[in-house]
This record gives C-alpha cells, structure tokens and sequence, in this order.
C-alpha cells in the first residue's frame, strides 16, 4: 500500500520537494546576509530602546525595498497557500480520481479493506503534507530570527514594530502551521468523498480552506483566551491622528507594547466611553497648530482603553489554535472512513 500510495502521489510529491528545495536555497542564501546587516548595524551589542536608535534605522533601512523584504513576504505567502494547495492537490484528488477513472472497486476487490487503504492513504499523505509545511514555518523562522529581536528593540515610529502575535504572522510561526496542513488535507478529502468528481472537490476545498484561514484570525483567534484589558492616562507620544468637525473628533491612538497582539486601543472620558469631542477651542481654532490641540486634549485627562494579548500568551494561542485544527482534522478523517465503509461511492 506504501509503494503504491507512493506511485500515484510522486509527482505531488516531487513538485512540492522541488519547491521546497528553491524556497530553502532562496533563504538560505539571503538569510546569511540579514544576519550579516543585524551586526553590522550594531543591534547585536544593544542592550535598551534608548541606545539602539541609530542601529535600528540602519538596519531598517536596510530591509526596506531590498530583497530581504521580497523574500520575506513570499515565504509567507507560501506557508498560507500550502496547506490549500495541499488540501486541492494530494486530499481532494484521493477518493475522486479513483472514481473518475473506475478503479476504485478494483482497488477494494483486493486483499486491502476499505479501511486500510484509506488509512494508510491519509497517514502517508497527511504526514507528508504537515511535515512540508512544517519544515517551511522552520526555514522562515530561522531566516527572521534578526528581524525579530531587532523589533524588540524598536518603537513603533521605527517601521519594525513587528510581532509573532499578530494575525500576519502568527499563522506562519510554532505549530499552527502543521493544524492548517492537516486541516486542509482533511477538508479536499471529505470533498473527494462527498462530491466523487476532481475538479469541483478541488474548487471546493480551496474555497473552504481560503475563507477558514482568512476568518480564523478575526472572529476566532481573539477570543481564544480572553484579552488582557489595560486602562492608563493618555499621553501626547500615544496620539497618531486625530479627524476633527465641527462638532465631534476622532482621536487614533497607538499603543507601544512590543511583541503583542493589540486588538483595540481607542480614547476614553472618564466613564469609560469613546471620547468623541466636542473640539477643544484649540482644536477648533484654525490660528492653533496641532501641537497646541493635542496639548489641550491632553489636558482634559483622557485615558487610553488598551484590548491585548500579551507576547506571553504566544505558546498557548498556538497550542490552542494547532490542537483545534488537528481536532477537525481527525473527525473529518474519522467521518470519511466511516463513510467510506458504509456507503456505496461507485
């Protein structure tokens, strides 16, 4: 069953090794460099924000524009369209193909029952796909090990302020890559078991996995352990924009907590709601900067509402998040061969 799961799935198998190897030469290649920019650029002797200044902008203005920024960003994309084409091109193609071409019941005429052929079928390839994707999440977080602590270092005015936690990355780090494998190829196999033609069992499974993955981060991910909630007096450094009219103003507010996960941070009165003006004269006044109206809104004491997850929390979320995937993962296998067994598919 190995040698001939092996036979139909190799070239799969080869073309998604082939990538692999160019995607590892790529960073390899550039990631010895970047390294190289962090010490030259003084980072590695930084031991606070306050004096790591001017090591930080040229080491940021070394990533910028330059290929390391293009590397990057095409691993990423890479780590989140793998376990989708994963899903279309080894799950959706293992029930459908044999149908399509009429060999399944030869194949379940054999001494092989339904259940071992399936899963060996799913141990092999599922395996395969999250070992792929895992050894990619690996290779990426090696290459951007110096731009990490490079923005442990940084303030947000610096460009660097880059974090595991947010939902860019955190997908592409630990563990939850190999639950969106899994997931995937659980999710193109139901749709070979369930639709029986390849095509449409791929389209399907890509769309699935596509809208999981994007809504995951926002509607799920918050509220897998629930947000440390901070409350502090609003400072002047805290304020990134403000929109004014003639009767309202909407403050945009940042906060500086490094390697967090901010999930809302807004201007507050005292009783805990938005502040939404009136305008202060200041503010209002066209003859004042805009110095003068953040520092007449600084003086009305406002407090800045803080929703976040601390960098603590990183190992827990993907525990949470990896272990929710794999769990899918299983009852969709688990279904599949239940199906399988009981239901005629040809």
């Amino acid at each position: 069953m190995i040698w001939l799961s092996w036979r139909q799935f190799r070239t799969q198998a080869i073309v998604a090794g082939s990538v692999l190897a160019v995607l590892a030469i790529l960073l390899l290649s550039t990631g010895f460099g970047l390294a190289h920019l962090y010490h030259v650029s003084g980072l590695a002797g930084c031991q606070a924000k306050h004096s790591c200044h001017n090591a930080l902008a040229l080491f940021s203005s070394g990533l910028r524009g330059s290929v390391y920024e293009f590397v990057f960003y095409i691993a990423i994309g890479l780590i989140y369209l793998g376990p989708a084409l994963i899903g279309a091109f080894w799950g959706a193609p293992l029930v459908a193909r044999e149908v399509e071409t009429g060999t399944l019941r030869l194949a379940w005429s054999q001494s092989v029952s339904r259940s071992r052929w399936l899963i060996v079928k799913i141990a092999m390839l599922g395996l395969a796909g999250m070992a792929m994707t895992g050894l990619l999440s690996l290779m990426l977080y090696w290459w951007s090990q110096p731009a990490y602590e490079a923005a442990a270092l940084a303030r947000p005015d610096t460009g660097l302020s880059i974090s595991r936690l947010t939902p860019l990355l955190f997908g592409t780090n630990g563990v939850a890559p190999l639950g969106y494998a899994a997931f995937a190829f659980a999710v193109g196999l139901a749709a070979s078991v369930l639709i029986k033609r390849t095509l449409p069992a791929m389209a399907v499974t890509l769309a699935i996995v596509g809208l999981v993955l994007i809504a995951w981060p926002n509607w799920v991910r918050p509220h897998l352990i629930t947000p440390v909630q901070s409350t502090v007096a609003l400072r002047a450094q805290s304020v990134e924009g403000l929109s004014i009219s003639s009767h309202a103003i909407s403050l945009i507010v940042g906060a500086n907590r490094p390697s967090s996960w901010v999930l809302s941070d807004m201007a507050v009165n005292s009783a805990g709601r938005p502040y939404t003006g009136p305008p202060t004269h200041a503010c209002a006044a066209v003859s004042q900067s805009y110095q003068d109206c953040i520092n007449s809104i600084i003086a009305l004491h406002l407090k800045e509402a803080i929703s976040f997850e601390p960098a603590s929390r990183f190992w827990a979320l993907q525990g949470y998040e990896a272990g929710t995937y794999l769990l899918l993962a299983v009852v969709l296998a688990a279904a599949c061969t239940w199906w399988i067994n009981r239901r005629r598919l040809a």
